[in-house]
């Protein structure tokens, strides 16, 4: 075949270490685009970024020759580091070391984008812990809850 196509739709959370809330609405608003910039420059198209003070979620295309745990790690350790340099009092901020990926179904992309982009209203009534326990069992992902938030 002379020509290589690819839809890898990836719905990617990840939160801030041991769960801190300490992602504020103005450092939010700078970082989520940013991030996106991190994604365009790896080849990956951001569908959408959203997530809360504790979390993140991103829907993005990854590119054909591009591993999910490098993209993932290139985004945190590219985003850490940034926020650090333009937010010095944010010195101890940091990411977890794990991460939730799943891959999105064509059909399923609307879904997926209306509950990334509703993430406020969404946590009123769930945390963070309930909502990736949930995705990971939505998703056939196997873990044992004794070692996952260690």
């Amino acid at each position: 075949m002379p020509h290589s196509f690819h839809n890898l739709l990836i719905h990617a959370v990840f939160s801030t270490k041991d769960r801190a809330a300490c992602m504020d609405a103005e450092l939010r608003s700078n970082l989520f685009p940013y991030m996106g910039g991190i994604l365009r420059e790896m080849g990956c198209t951001a569908r959408l970024i959203n997530g809360t003070a504790d979390h993140v979620h991103l829907l993005m295309n990854l590119a054909a020759d591009l591993s999910v745990s490098e993209c993932m790690r290139v985004v945190k350790a590219n985003s850490s580091r940034w926020i650090h340099e333009t937010w010095p009092h944010r010195r101890s901020f940091a990411w977890q070391t794990g991460y939730g990926a799943f891959t999105v179904s064509a059909s399923n992309e609307e879904a997926v984008f209306n509950y990334i982009r509703k993430q406020e209203e969404h946590h009123r009534r769930i945390s963070f812990q309930e909502e990736f326990v949930e995705l990971l069992r939505k998703h056939r992902v196997p873990f044992d809850e004794e070692f996952l938030w260690k």
